[in-house]
């Protein structure tokens, strides 16, 4: 019996939790984008790692506080990686 955690369902789990907090107003454009580049896309399918390596590009571009095609852009990466 192996004790050790599956990398993929704990990705996809920081992931989860982590856009849901920016979603939430808990984070800012750079904490999430910092976020996202720890956590990687290592396990994800290739839809879902498309978008959060969309995501961070567009979070290197977007000012602090500003949210606006960002949100959608959450909102599809946050169902793409929890529906896997």
């Amino acid at each position: 019996m192996s004790t050790s955690p599956d990398p993929a369902v704990s990705s996809e789990d920081d992931l989860v939790s982590v856009l849901s907090h920016w979603l939430a107003f808990h984070l800012g454009n750079g904490e999430l984008r910092g976020r996202l580049r720890a956590i990687g896309t290592a396990g994800l399918d290739p839809e879902a790692a498309e978008l959060v390596e969309e995501l961070v590009g567009e979070l290197e571009h977007a000012e602090e506080g500003t949210r606006g095609e960002l949100e959608m852009l959450v909102r599809e990466t946050l169902e793409a990686v929890a529906l896997g």
